[in-house]
């Protein structure tokens, strides 16, 4: 199975099933000389860690205590691979049992099936790469890359913009929200959600045209978490309903800067770098190159497809069948997702800084 692995020069590499014994990643081309401890990855799996008793999180229970193998000497990067590993404690695979060979609506089931075949399709799907476990390596790795953007001044920050279909209010207030998923709890089902994120303190010139822009990655990597089914950046869809006035993002210079001053190319390419924009609707990405505003995207995430609601569907013989999906699971991915959303911004991010110092060599 490829597929496992993201980026170019900091490039990482997941293992693991949900239910198996870890989840660990390996990352490759971290700078030599980055102060790391096991903390910084542990505060991140902290805030996607199940069971911690949020009312609508799965009630499974993982510690999620991350253990760094390789890559460290003295607290800090050694240039090397990095290796992670977390171990799971509290899979159960026999919750599964009932439901191994039928093809749950909403799962991966079939399209696993069709790929690899039922040796390698359904029970696989199920207990192990497909699963929401799998973001624990994605977490413990962006982390790091966290790490290196905090030292370049660079911040990620994401939030749910809504959720069950409502508008979270810019105070945080969820009451609503809540109350709606209240009521999709006690009836089987689930609720979707859209997190919206900012990228904070980018130079302007990050990307690589044509077809490694840096908007394009960004989606590769936030469509690549489960559950993910669009993202949009600055005004996003809206922008088809907007005139190319409204829409158009006009650079600004500084104040203090004055071309008519006959500044050296060096110094005006400085200037240019830290120019603001009087809109942001493109995100702060033209051209997919950053140009010095904040990134800003929304991701849709779908409801969790394990629903407690009785569901028809067929068997791996065709037969029909109708099934309830036992076992621990989310009712809505939000607020657990937040941390992959920036873990896997974060991870986009720190690849093309590193891609920027050898464009410039």
């Amino acid at each position: 199975m490829p597929g496992n692995s993201f980026g170019t020069i900091f490039r990482i590499t997941t293992f693991g099933e949900s239910h198996g014994k870890a989840m660990g990643c390996v990352i490759d081309g971290c700078p030599a000389g980055l102060p790391l401890d096991t903390e910084d990855i542990a505060k991140e799996l902290r805030r996607r860690r199940p069971g911690q008793g949020e009312a609508f999180s799965s009630s499974r229970k993982e510690e999620d205590i991350p253990e760094i193998l390789s890559g460290l000497y003295e607290g800090k990067t050694m240039g090397t691979p990095i290796a992670i590993i977390v171990k799971n404690n509290d899979q159960k695979p026999g919750d599964y049992h009932e439901v191994k060979d039928c093809y749950r609506p909403g799962h991966a089931d079939w399209c696993w099936d069709a790929k690899y075949g039922s040796r390698g399709g359904r029970l696989p799907c199920q207990t192990g790469r497909s699963s929401g476990r799998e973001t624990v390596s994605r977490v413990a790795a962006g982390a790091v890359a966290r790490v290196f953007l905090a030292a370049q001044g660079i911040t990620v920050r994401s939030w749910v913009n809504s959720a069950a279909g409502i508008e979270i209010d810019p105070s945080g207030k969820t009451e609503d929200a809540n109350a709606r998923m209240e009521g999709l709890k006690a009836a089987g089902d689930s609720a979707g959600c859209i997190i919206a994120c900012t990228i904070s303190g980018l130079p302007a010139g990050l990307g690589e045209p044509v077809f490694n822009k840096l908007d394009a990655l960004i989606s590769h990597a936030i469509l690549s978490v489960g559950g993910c089914k669009g993202v949009e950046f600055g005004a996003g869809f809206a922008a088809a309903s907007l005139t190319g006035r409204e829409n158009n993002d006009a650079p600004a210079l500084p104040p203090h800067y004055a071309a008519s001053a006959g500044g050296s190319p060096a110094t005006e390419g400085a200037a240019l770098k830290k120019a603001a924009f009087k809109s942001n609707n493109s995100g702060g990405v033209l051209g997919g190159i950053s140009n010095g505003m904040d990134v800003f995207f929304r991701a849709a995430f779908k409801a969790p497809p394990s629903i407690g609601a009785v569901q028809g569907t067929i068997d791996c013989n065709g037969n029909p069948v109708n099934i309830t999906i036992k076992g621990r699971h989310d009712i809505c991915l939000a607020p657990r997702v937040l941390p992959v959303v920036e873990a896997m911004a974060a991870l986009v991010i720190a690849d093309f800084l590193l891609l920027q110092r050898c464009d410039r060599i």
